[in-house]
């Protein structure tokens, strides 16, 4: 199949912007198959993605060979010839060419003049903060701006909508404060993936403001006015996170394992009084242990204990106004979807999300509605267990052809009306009663069956497939019917009273005994089984739902792990078989 060049520069783009090949696939309608042809011929994996001059370049080869150039085709490559000869000024500004002799121009020897321009990556010492300043406020919505004016309350704590754009504005909230302060920076989240979106995100700030390549990995250290400033990149299984100092800015803190003994790390951090400290998160469970470091009980819990007066906490009502300080030293804000569209956010649509989601999951997602797991088939605490840092698994390398040698399953769950659909790939036990990895999530909306159906058969050539449990339930059917032609053996689950059942059962034995674990990144997969819960029928017969109709969204993530895990048995055998292939 034929592919336009505006796909070709679309797909590159992505995948230096951290999107993995079945993602782009998914989101542009390409072949696998000729997106790694792509990524291989053109060493997508060795260029620095974080680098213009890389993406400038490569952008100007592909248009002076064209024959017959249109009038946008000139003006673009005018354009991009004009941004290389200003990134070339640029690095001229920091890093002088050496003179001839065994002195440069200025009397020192060239071995200084090296060392000299190795001190000056990363210089941001001759910046104009003022128009630093007019670039960072460009285009902030009224919240944004709201947290920015309040950057130096000793706590920030943030529950929020998803999709407002709060991780893309800390991020630059943290640059820009950094230039401008000289302070430290350090970014915590739950996984890796997560930890690398802040770097990304920062890295393309620098270059998009000062055409500057920032470089390091976990750490960048900046020169600035104002002295040096590192920014940290961490996830929560850094061993050492006690040992940094500085403004700390900690994302999705509702859904990290263990957030007693994050929380008592990161005030040990910020303990000194010029750093402050930012928790931002969607709300999970009432039964997280962060729900009462939010809500103010855990506070006030001291205060009893110390026999002090309890401390009334300001209503959600007063939180979605403005922000407000609270007697604990919190400055607490809550930004649902609506207080972020009055606030001039316009990238969405809530009518159509009303219809897209579920009324309990879209007042979870984007009303900062926190769930009550007492009606829920699954429990935040065992949910929790579930959580992990994909980069920790030194036998998964997602980022090769073949990512995973042993044997995988597959869950698919089908799209609807305004659904969408699900596909899951879970790494199968290797040993007796052993544990389930979530490799990979591939959500899909509005998409063809067929083209689901292409997207399975694409995970197919990438892994060791045993299995793969397709709902046949609906639109189903066609998915299921696509795949046999190419795997025979695939699982037809037809949902029936008995069925739902032995799928939820089957989960809750799994995750009981701590065998699923899945990157903290996939955050819609642990909602989804919060969401699922127990109803009685017409027919007084039980049965499990999650809001599921034609025209609302559901916890389908939740489901196609679930139809994935029904491939074992859910009576297991007593005594351990032979493992055939170990991690």
């Amino acid at each position: 199949m034929a592919y336009t060049e505006e796909q070709h520069l679309q797909a590159r783009n992505r995948f230096f912007q951290g999107e993995t090949i079945p993602e782009i696939a998914a989101a542009l309608n390409i072949e696998r198959r000729t997106l790694y042809n792509w990524r291989d011929a053109e060493n997508w994996t060795t260029a620095r993605p974080d680098d213009p001059e890389v993406l400038i370049r490569q952008r100007i080869t592909r248009l002076i060979p064209r024959e017959n150039k249109t009038e946008t085709d000139l003006k673009e490559l005018s354009s991009l010839l004009s941004h290389l000869e200003a990134l070339e000024r640029l690095r001229l500004r920091y890093n002088p060419p050496e003179a001839s002799g065994a002195a440069g121009g200025d009397g020192t020897r060239p071995e200084r003049r090296r060392k000299q321009r190795k001190a000056g990556k990363n210089d941001f010492t001759g910046i104009d903060e003022a128009e630093l300043l007019k670039k960072f406020l460009k285009g902030l919505f009224g919240y944004q701006l709201d947290c920015w004016e309040h950057r130096d309350e000793k706590i920030r704590d943030i529950l929020k909508s998803r999709q407002i754009g709060m991780t893309w504005y800390f991020a630059r909230e943290a640059l820009a404060d950094a230039l401008l302060r000289g302070r430290n920076k350090i970014f915590i989240s739950a996984s890796r993936k997560q930890a690398d979106q802040f770097r990304s995100y920062i890295c393309d700030f620098a270059a998009e403001w000062f055409g500057v390549e920032l470089v390091g990995k976990d750490v960048i250290k900046l020169q600035t006015r104002h002295g040096a400033a590192e920014l940290h990149f961490l996830s929560t299984n850094s061993r050492t996170a006690q040992s940094y100092h500085g403004d700390l800015y900690i994302d999705e803190y509702f859904w990290i394992p263990k957030f007693d003994e994050l929380k008592d790390v990161a005030m040990g951090m910020a303990s000194q009084d010029k750093w402050r400290i930012t928790f931002f998160s969607t709300p999970s469970s009432k039964a997280s242990p962060a729900y009462k470091f939010w809500s103010g009980d855990e506070f006030n819990e001291r205060m009893k204990q110390q026999s002090k007066p309890l401390i009334v906490f300001p209503e959600r009502k007063e939180l979605r106004r403005r922000g407000t300080r609270c007697a604990d030293l919190h400055w607490r804000r809550i930004i649902t979807i609506e207080d972020a569209e009055r606030e001039g956010c316009k990238l969405f649509k809530i009518s159509d999300l009303e219809l897209m989601f579920s009324p309990e999951k879209f007042a979870m997602l984007f009303q900062c509605c926190f769930i009550d797991d007492g009606k829920s088939c699954f429990h935040y605490a065992e949910l929790q267990k579930c959580l992990a840092d994909a980069s920790s698994w030194k036998w998964f390398r997602p980022g090769e052809p073949r990512p995973y040698a042993g044997p995988v399953w597959i869950g698919y769950d089908p799209s609807r009306v305004r659904d969408g659909a699900c596909i899951v790939v879970l790494a199968a036990p290797t040993t007796f009663r052993g544990k389930f990895y979530v490799l990979e999530k591939i959500s899909l909306k509005n998409c063809a069956w067929e083209f689901q159906a292409g997207t399975i058969r694409d995970l197919c050539n990438k892994y060791n497939v045993e299995h793969i449990g397709i709902d046949i339930t609906g639109p189903g059917s066609g998915v299921f019917e696509q795949v046999q032609r190419f795997f025979p053996a695939a699982e037809a689950i037809n949902y029936t009273l008995d069925v739902k059942a032995k799928l939820v059962l089957k989960a809750q034995q799994v995750i009981a005994a701590e065998r699923l674990l899945w990157d903290s990144s996939y955050s819609d997969i642990a909602p989804g089984f919060l969401l699922i819960h127990r109803v009685t029928t017409q027919n007084a017969n039980i049965t499990y739902v999650a809001d599921r109709s034609d025209l609302t969204g559901h916890a389908d993530a939740a489901w196609a792990v679930m139809h994935a895990l029904i491939h074992e048995d859910l009576i297991l055998p007593d005594k351990e078989e032979p493992a055939t292939f170990v991690i």
